[in-house]
């Protein structure tokens, strides 16, 4: 099991990679939003995986809750700035 839960976590290392090149390469804002949000979700699942490899993984559990907050709150923030920023362009 150890081993399939490794195989895992560098497989969405291999997604983190990807997105962090759609993040810097996004045609637009939104794409680059959609990136960083599928990022943060790879991330949780991450540190939820490596809190089973460690064996407290209601530690970790706790730590992606809180990262996931985070994330949302910032990607909240950061979509009110945008829309603030386009009424002003029109």
């Amino acid at each position: 099991m150890r081993t399939v839960l490794i195989l895992i976590v560098a497989a969405l290392l291999v997604c983190i990679i990807l997105m962090i090149f759609k993040i810097i390469k996004g045609k637009s804002i939104y794409d680059r939003m959609n990136g960083l949000s599928v990022m943060g979700a790879h991330v949780m699942i991450v540190i939820v995986i490596f809190g089973f490899l460690d064996g407290r993984p209601e530690m970790y559990i706790d730590i992606a809750i809180a990262y996931a907050i985070l994330g949302f709150v910032t990607n909240i923030i950061v979509a009110k700035y945008l829309g603030r920023k386009r009424e002003e362009d029109d």
